[in-house]
């Protein structure tokens, strides 16, 4: 935002950036159609955490679940639009950094096809996963941002897939809402859901971790003669990523590319231009802000492994909000072709809407 420093979560790449000379076209397309800026939020360091517990700033509270964590990377967006405090709030998903605060403080979150929304103004992390996207507590106003920043779509969802592998992976609470939406398409659409398991052949493990290796080795092209010069302060969690990063060879990357390109290809065959699939958008609940980080990295590493589906195909992924029997908060998504974004928003209004009416 023109005027305004972007701290990146780190208050070293605070006092080393420069104040904003220009707004993100995101930014000015969002005010030109009479948004209000309220003010700026708190990220995970450079993006690169999907727990939104800073350990220069603290965590962002989530309305929703107080005991709970909101999620990141954008976790300040998440926090703020939970709460009330915006009608809706921008953010980013690389490795599922809306995607999960949705999923956690029960909002509609968005992850836009890859290359789809100009980046100009966005901190990176890694460019070839990076998107813009935003988060909103009301589906209406949700989609009305979409209207502002999304182009036109002819997508036309004729065939529904659940994606049972990545269902294999989430917690039980997850199973019912995800029923509930399939059910919901299968009326809408007037076509039967089938099953479909993404990683034949391999696992989403390794998915995972083909992005992860693609990922962070662009991650370190980017920051790493930052990091290298300045020695900035990190969170011991983000340290550590930034040491493994730093450590990437050649050879790995060249292999991680090339798995990475065949699943593209592989999930962008099988959606075609005229699917929806359905899956969790979190292995789990939020979890609590004392849990054990050793628990904290066994969900996040099997939430990656859900949300790299999207991330490596470059597709756009809406979260829709429920909640299970206590009433905390989860999330279920719908994953469509490449550019379906704002039908994609369409259709997943229509499941909201037809499940609210019962």
């Amino acid at each position: 935002m023109a005027g305004h420093p972007t701290g990146a979560g780190n208050p070293d790449w605070l006092v080393t950036h420069e104040i904003a000379l220009r707004s993100s076209p995101i930014v000015d397309s969002l005010l030109g159609a009479g948004a209000t800026l309220m003010g700026k939020v708190l990220t995970d360091e450079l993006a690169y955490s999907l727990h939104g517990d800073n350990a220069h700033y603290g965590a962002p509270l989530n309305a929703r679940a107080p005991d709970r964590v909101t999620g990141g990377s954008s976790s300040g967006s998440a926090a703020a639009a939970a709460a009330g405090l915006v009608d809706f709030a921008l953010g980013t998903d690389t490795g599922g950094s809306t995607r999960v605060p949705a999923s956690y403080c029960g909002l509609w979150g968005l992850r836009t096809t890859h290359g789809l929304l100009p980046t100009e103004g966005l901190v990176p992390l890694h460019p070839s996963y990076d998107t813009v996207t935003w988060l909103a507590r009301d589906r209406q106003v949700f989609g009305r941002v979409g209207q502002v920043l999304l182009p036109a779509s002819p997508f036309v969802p004729r065939r529904i897939l659940r994606i049972d592998d990545a269902c294999a992976l989430a917690d039980p609470p997850f199973e019912s809402p995800v029923g509930l939406v399939l059910a919901a398409l299968e009326a809408l659409l007037a076509s039967s859901p089938r099953t479909w398991h993404a990683s034949t052949g391999s696992s989403l493990a390794e998915w995972r971790q083909a992005y992860m290796t693609t990922g962070a080795f662009e991650g370190w092209q980017v920051h790493g003669d930052w990091i290298t010069r300045l020695q900035p302060r990190f969170g011991a969690a983000v340290q550590a990523r930034w040491q493994a990063a730093s450590r990437i060879g050649a050879q790995a990357v060249i292999e991680a590319r090339r798995t990475a390109a065949q699943i593209r290809w592989h999930v962008r065959e099988q959606m075609g231009d005229d699917t929806v699939a359905v899956l969790p958008s979190a292995a789990s609940l939020a979890p609590r802000r004392d849990s054990d980080p050793g628990a904290v990295d066994e969900v996040r590493l099997r939430t990656m492994a859900i949300t790299c589906i999207a991330g490596l195909a470059g597709l756009p992924q809406v979260s829709l909000p429920f909640a299970d029997s206590d009433g905390v908060p989860l999330g279920v998504s719908l994953l469509g072709p490449a550019g379906s974004d704002l039908a994609l928003i369409g259709l997943a209004q229509r499941v909201s809407a037809a499940l609210s009416r019962g």
